[in-house]
């Protein structure tokens, strides 16, 4: 099921506890980086329909909100859904970038202020070739010098091995795992391949869960 603009809860409801809940997640992810700085954040899952895209999104609004000058990366060359959560166009975004090898990057509008998006752009045949490219890693450091934070979308970590090709690039990985959707034995195989590639798990996210503790992180 498509996710749509009502996702954004940090919009539409701003005083609801999980909008409160997301902004929890930015104040303990901005105080766990002080000895480590996190720029640049990549965030993935076990596997698909975990919440990751509208966590990701929502983190990103926050973090615009807090006055930080954001950009969010929508590297899920295979299903992208950023696009769709913030109603702009697919096209062009990070794919026709890399494969056209533009200098600027094609950023989007939110109408969030301090917010901008690179869109996935069009579906590629090698979504990993293109992430794990010098190319990418270039892009990285442009879009680095144009914003505080910013943030990547990644396909879950089990699935495909686009997200620890790019993850190794990047400061940071936050996991998102979804109670009573996630198998436990699911989010301990992410965790252990994050693990093993030397990556910065920074902690991980559980949404879908009771109406008092919907968002946690750790």
């Amino acid at each position: 099921m498509p996710t749509t603009p009502t996702s954004l809860v940090t919009l539409t409801d701003p005083r609801s506890p999980m909008a409160e809940a997301y902004r929890t997640l930015r104040t303990n992810l901005l105080f766990s980086s002080l000895d480590r700085p996190l720029a640049t954040l990549l965030v993935t899952s076990p596997a698909p329909e975990e919440g990751k895209s509208t966590t990701l999104a929502n983190l990103a609004v926050t973090l615009a909100q807090g006055g930080r000058p954001t950009i969010l990366v929508d590297c899920d060359l295979r299903r992208p859904r950023l696009h769709e959560i913030f109603g702009v166009p697919a096209e062009p975004g990070l794919s026709n970038a890399l494969l056209a090898k533009v200098d600027e990057p094609p950023l989007a509008a939110t109408g969030v202020e301090n917010l901008s998006l690179l869109p996935a752009g069009a579906v590629p045949p090698s979504p990993a070739d293109l992430l794990g490219s010098r190319r990418m890693e270039a892009l990285i450091a442009t879009l680095k010098s144009r914003a505080d934070f910013v943030l990547f979308d990644a396909p879950p970590v089990i699935a495909v091995t686009d997200a620890a090709l790019l993850a190794s690039k990047l400061d940071g990985v936050l996991l998102v795992v979804s109670a009573g959707h996630t198998r436990r034995d699911d989010a301990q195989r992410a965790k252990d391949l994050l693990e093993k590639i030397h990556v910065h798990l920074v902690g991980a996210v559980l949404t879908n869960a009771a109406v008092d503790r919907r968002l946690t992180a750790y």
